[in-house]
């Protein structure tokens, strides 16, 4: 048997939160490894629309929620490490857009004007009118209203891209078996047959935490997932377009980003309702939705030529009674394991938060040096919109 490979911390799981752990925890001077079996971001991470919500689009019922208030930072935290000011240097990551808008196509805004103006979202909403507009809404056939919200839109595979060099030798590929029970967490890892003995061990894997959890032998927390059925829509002179689009109910109607494809095509990524509802539709069904709403929307942009196609989501998260949506990043400590799901890509950070404090209460503190192993480096995941089009 292999000498096993000593560590700090041992952490399970390469999308954004694990790697985003990984890097301020490296920062900090401890030893650590990221486990990944298949690829990085390759899971929730890959799949999301790049957005960091400040919260907004949970208040559009016209007040401000939990959810609203427990997010409202990230973006400003965001932007620091994008400017090199912040926790982590994110300096020459692809951002899409600095701002995210919202926009109604009519006159729904009316109603939650006199919200939007008010001095709980000053900062967060700005009314956006002629040359500011985007171009996307400057056509003479749009009569609607656009907001742009204090938000911003990054390219998601750059942002794992970048946190991966953060990452250094300490990004390993392999299949994992653990082994533990309830109440004092991991007792033995593998990964492809070379044991790594850690001081504590995170289970930052998604939906990939519930089979850890299982093959651990911890019972709890438990998971659940709410899914989710994305539309892409794939051309080559689409205009760039990052906003939610207000309905009739709280959520947005439909949520666009837009996205750069290898073959230098663009892609609409659409979430929201659209999204939410489209669960349980055939793909040719929900593209056809997709198509009459876009149609209605905008329908001043030319899709004909453009190709569609849907995206299965599964969201995972700590399980919540009604299967309801939870406000904030979840860490829970199981022994010597933290169990954690971010539950918003704009999370990462706040997840990072909760797991330091939870070492520093346990008097963590760096102790192994940086193991050397000869086990093979993960890849990053490519975009869906570079694999589901033919």
């Amino acid at each position: 048997m292999s000498t096993p490979l000593h560590t700090d911390i041992c952490i399970l799981g390469g999308g954004i939160a694990g790697l985003w752990l990984n890097a301020r925890l490296r920062q900090q001077g401890f030893s650590t490894l990221l486990i990944e079996p298949h690829t990085l971001g390759g899971g929730q991470s890959s799949k999301s629309q790049g957005i960091i919500h400040g919260g907004t689009k949970y208040a559009l019922h016209g007040k401000l929620t939990t959810a609203a208030e427990a997010i409202a930072g990230m973006p400003a935290r965001w932007r620091a490490c994008l400017d090199g000011s912040g926790e982590l240097d994110l300096r020459g990551v692809n951002v899409l857009s600095a701002h995210h808008y919202l926009w109604s196509p009519g006159n729904l805004i009316s109603n939650l004007a006199g919200f939007f103006a008010s001095k709980a979202l000053r900062g967060r909403v700005d009314s956006v009118k002629g040359g500011d507009l985007p171009p996307v809404f400057s056509n003479p056939a749009f009569k609607g209203k656009v907001y742009r919200l204090g938000e911003l839109v990054l390219d998601v595979p750059d942002v794992v891209r970048r946190l991966a060099e953060l990452g250094g030798n300490s990004l390993i590929c392999g299949t994992v078996q653990v082994s533990g029970d309830s109440s004092t967490g991991i007792g033995a890892l593998q990964v492809d047959g070379q044991r790594i003995e850690a001081r504590r061990y995170v289970l930052a894997a998604g939906e990939g935490n519930e089979a850890l959890l299982h093959s651990a032998g911890i019972s709890q927390p438990a998971m659940q997932r709410r899914p989710l059925q994305m539309v892409l829509v794939k051309g080559p002179a689409l205009p760039a377009l990052y906003a939610h689009c207000l309905g009739s109910s709280p959520k947005p109607r439909v949520t666009v980003t837009t996205h750069p494809c290898a073959d230098g095509q663009w892609c609409w990524y659409l979430g929201g309702e659209l999204a939410e509802q489209g669960t349980d539709m055939s793909a040719p069904a929900l593209i056809e939705r997709a198509q009459r709403e876009m149609a209605e929307l905008l329908p001043w942009v030319d899709l004909q030529g453009c190709q569609w196609a849907t995206l299965p989501v599964t969201r995972a998260e700590p399980a919540q009674s009604g299967l309801v949506r939870p406000d904030n990043a979840y860490l829970q400590a199981v022994g010597n394991s933290l169990v954690c799901w971010p539950t918003k890509l704009a999370l990462a950070p706040d997840l990072s938060d909760q797991a330091i404090a939870e070492l520093q209460r346990q008097a963590i503190q760096p102790q192994c040096a940086q193991p050397v192993t000869s086990l093979p480096q993960p890849r990053i995941a490519p975009p869906a919109w570079d694999t589901l089009f033919s």
